[in-house]
C-alpha cells in the first residue's frame, strides 16, 4: 500500500506527529526552517491539501510561523504551565450567548486584618476596600466575586461605586498590573456562598483565587466562585523545547 493510499486522517496525523515531535523535542530549535510544503509532499507522498492542513494546525498551535517567501520556521515555545488570562466575566457570559449584569452586594471601607495585611504586603490596619459582587447570566447567578483592594495602590477605588464597571474590569483599566498569581480549587459551597449563588450548601464549586501586583506592590486579591456543574477552565499551551 502506498503512503497516499493510506487513510487520509492517519497520514495527516502521522505527518503532524512527526513534525510536532521534532519541534517539541528540541531537534528543531526555535528559528529552524521547516521543510517546504513541496519537500514534505515528496517525503510523505501526499497531497498539497494534506500538508497545508498540517502546517495550518501547527501555526494555529503556535509551533511554527508561516512565511510566504522565506518558508516556515519554528517558534519559541511557551512554558509548560498554562497561562490563565485575566478576563472580563462579562465576556465569559456573552461568549456563551447570555445576557450579563453585575450587582455590588456589599462595599465596605475598613482596616486590614493582620492575616489580610500579610497577604497584601501592607501595614496592619491599613485601609482597604472589601467588595462582594455577583455576576449574572440571564438573571441566574454566574459567579461570586469577593475582592479586597489595596487603597495605597488604588486610591481612586475609595470613591468608585462600580455600578458601571465591575471591580475587576475597573482595576484592569485604571491600575496596570505587572504580575499575577492564580490558585484553583474545587470547594463545597459554604452556607453564605450557597445563598448568594442560589445553591444547596456543599454544592461543588470551582474557586479561583487571584492576586495581582504592580511593580512589587499588591493591587488586589480576589476569590471568584463559580457553580462547578456549569463551569470549567481551559487553556491551550505547548511545552518548552528545553
Amino acid at each position: 500500500m502506498s503512503k497516499e493510499s493510506a487513510p487520509r486522517s492517519s497520514l495527516h496525523e502521522r505527518i503532524r506527529g512527526d513534525l510536532e515531535g521534532k519541534i517539541l523535542s528540541g531537534a528543531w530549535p526555535p528559528g529552524h526552517r521547516i521543510p517546504t510544503e513541496q519537500e514534505l509532499r515528496t517525503e510523505y507522498g501526499c497531497s498539497r491539501m494534506t500538508v497545508n492542513k498540517v502546517m495550518t494546525q501547527l501555526a494555529n498551535a503556535g509551533l511554527v510561523l508561516r512565511r510566504r517567501k522565506t518558508g516556515s520556521i519554528v517558534m519559541p515555545q511557551q512554558s509548560q504551565n498554562a497561562v490563565l488570562e485575566i478576563k472580563d466575566i462579562k465576556d465569559e457570559v456573552t461568549a456563551r450567548g447570555g445576557d450579563y449584569r453585575h450587582e455590588i452586594v456589599e462595599r465596605v471601607l475598613r482596616r486590614a486584618a493582620p492575616v489580610e495585611a500579610g497577604e497584601l504586603g501592607i501595614e496592619e490596619r491599613s485601609e482597604v476596600l472589601a467588595l462582594t459582587c455577583l455576576h449574572y447570566a440571564d438573571e441566574a447567578p454566574f459567579c461570586l466575586e469577593d475582592r479586597v483592594i489595596n487603597l495605597e495602590v488604588a486610591p481612586a477605588a475609595r470613591d468608585e461605586s462600580f455600578a458601571e464597571l465591575a471591580p475587576g474590569v475597573w482595576l484592569l483599566r485604571h491600575i496596570p498590573w505587572s504580575e499575577a498569581e492564580h490558585t484553583i480549587a474545587a470547594v463545597g459551597a459554604s452556607a453564605r456562598v450557597a445563598k448568594l449563588l442560589d445553591l444547596s450548601a456543599g454544592t461543588p464549586c470551582l474557586v479561583m483565587e487571584r492576586r495581582t501586583w504592580r511593580q512589587g506592590e499588591t493591587v488586589t486579591e480576589v476569590r471568584l466562585t463559580y457553580p462547578g456543574a456549569a463551569n470549567r477552565l481551559s487553556a491551550r499551551f505547548t511545552p518548552s523545547a528545553t
